[in-house]
């Protein structure tokens, strides 16, 4: 009897139920996608700088772990002595700079340093750098911008010819050499990161300790302990930024039916009235009016996960760079955030149907 009372009140309305559901919908795409960006683009992060393949990392004292605000660069003369170190296979510098047209980052290599720490490149056209302002970038990056080998392409002010494009997941998207890379910082042999691969990964612990003995002024960091930190709790601004999504998209959720169950309150006034004249409880008044929410939340969300779903190809269609990872744990939490903001909003109507006088409701025009 409830049930079928609820899908005709549901079905009676049918705009407003479809922009009630779709309010839901909005809700649960909005925090699945938001957060889904977020991780998505720190694991990518994360995921590429292991790419590169070395086992610790040496940077300047007080360096961000973030690595394209690392302080000044070193002396490149410290790779030598790091290749001395006990089980120490192969050490390639690296001077980074940060593109800010695009907001990536730029490696500026030693070629052979970099294909002994890192296995080398995996060409999908083109080939290595044979001048100064070559270019290579990855498949993704190549893909995002429609750029192919030969291209002349404006970076950092300058214009670089592609040379090459290769596959994603060797630490940046776009590498230059090393000699160009100090020119455009107007700086002489200096590397901002030093990438250290152990002839075993078992020797990390000890290459590590020696390294620290070695350069007392540097900071030297497992790879796999960097990669610890790449978590959205040590991003600065980013869990607030999570937050707030959230926040507003539960917002949007919980005002929508708020306004529909009110509305409803206001135009069932008296079919309430001739429910409570035929014995319905208080309870039984609540419970229609909360399962009514809780049946447009479940579609709501059920819509939701085909939004973010549809959304989340359409944007990497477009931008392939850009990481969305849609889990399971966030679509439970952006259901039940769903559901309880749905519930909270229909709450005060509920009550106030409650408490309704059967006579004045079934006087009400």
């Amino acid at each position: 009897m409830i049930n079928k009372l609820i899908l005709s009140n549901v079905l009676y309305r049918p705009i407003r139920t479809v922009l009630s559901a779709l309010a839901v919908a909005m809700e649960v795409a909005m925090v699945m996608l938001f957060v889904g960006l977020a991780h998505g683009l720190v694991n990518d992060s994360a995921q590429r700088q292991e790419g590169v393949g070395a086992d610790v990392m040496v940077q300047p004292s007080g360096s961000s772990f973030l690595l394209a605000f690392s302080q000044s660069p070193m002396p490149l003369s410290i790779g030598g002595r790091l290749e001395q170190v006990p089980h120490v296979l192969a050490v390639a510098p690296t001077l980074i700079l940060f593109n800010t047209g695009a907001l990536s980052m730029v490696y500026g290599i030693d070629m052979d340093s970099f294909k002994r720490v890192s296995g080398g490149f995996a060409y999908h056209s083109g080939g290595s750098f044979t001048k100064p302002y070559d270019l290579l970038v990855d498949d993704l990056y190549a893909k995002s911008k429609h750029i192919k080998v030969g291209q002349t392409v404006d970076l950092l002010n300058h214009q670089f010819t592609v040379c090459g494009i290769v596959e994603h997941g060797k630490g940046a998207r776009l590498f230059i050499p090393l000699p160009t890379a100090e020119d455009l910082l107007q700086v002489k042999d200096r590397a901002t990161i030093f990438w250290v691969k152990c002839t075993e990964p078992a020797y990390t612990d000890k290459v590590v300790a020696a390294v620290r003995q070695l350069l007392p002024q540097c900071q030297v960091t497992p790879v796999k302990e960097w990669m610890s930190l790449m978590t959205s709790n040590n991003l600065p601004g980013l869990n607030v930024f999570t937050t707030v999504i959230i926040t507003i998209a539960v917002g949007i959720g919980f005002l929508v039916i708020f306004l529909s169950m009110y509305t409803t309150i206001t135009e069932r006034t008296r079919e309430i009235g001739i429910l409570k004249s035929l014995g319905a409880s208080k309870g039984y008044i609540i419970a229609v009016i909360l399962r009514e929410a809780g049946l447009l939340s479940a579609v709501g969300i059920l819509a939701g996960y085909g939004v973010a779903l549809v959304t989340r190809k359409l944007i990497l269609a477009n931008f392939p760079t850009l990481v969305i990872e849609l889990t399971l744990l966030w679509a439970v939490y952006a259901a039940v955030l769903a559901i309880a903001g749905s519930l909270l909003g229909a709450f005060y109507p509920a009550m106030r149907a409650a408490q309704l006088d059967p006579v004045d409701a079934l006087a009400y025009e």
